[in-house]
């Protein structure tokens, strides 16, 4: 892209779509086993951590960029929902599969790709859930 897409506001306006149409990617630490946690959700909402830590089964906190690099290998404004380093367990807001066409971030601040919510699923192996905050 020839701006940048590192927030989901940078994305949309660099794209021409919705801010609802992006997808965050957002990594969590579960603070007992100090293990990643992803999060897909629209980048219209924000991720409610309680909900998030009863559907893991245990109190998470946000992510340092510095965890975030060391465990998935991309910086934060980059991270795909796909392609990590090693396998992690992904929860996916249920707004994003109200969608037609979804914006993911593609490994860097600068690069994107489009894709269904059902391809998003798929690729992803993640599970749907309801995350946003006030939902």
């Amino acid at each position: 892209m020839p701006e940048s897409t590192r927030t989901a506001r940078d994305a949309a306006s660099t794209i021409g779509c919705r801010v609802e149409e992006i997808v965050k990617s957002l990594v969590f630490r579960r603070l007992d086993t100090d293990e990643p946690v992803l999060v897909v959700a629209s980048g219209g909402s924000r991720v409610d951590e309680a909900k998030l830590s009863a559907l893991v089964g245990a109190q998470v906190g946000k992510a340092s960029p510095e965890f975030v690099r060391e465990r998935l290998g991309f910086a934060i404004g980059g991270v795909p929902p796909i392609g990590h380093s090693v396998p992690v367990p992904t929860w996916i807001d249920r707004t994003l599969l109200e969608l037609d066409t979804l914006w993911a971030a593609a490994g860097t601040p600068r690069a994107v790709f489009r894709l269904t919510p059902a391809e998003l699923v798929r690729a992803t192996g993640g599970c749907a859930a309801d995350l946003a905050q006030g939902r």
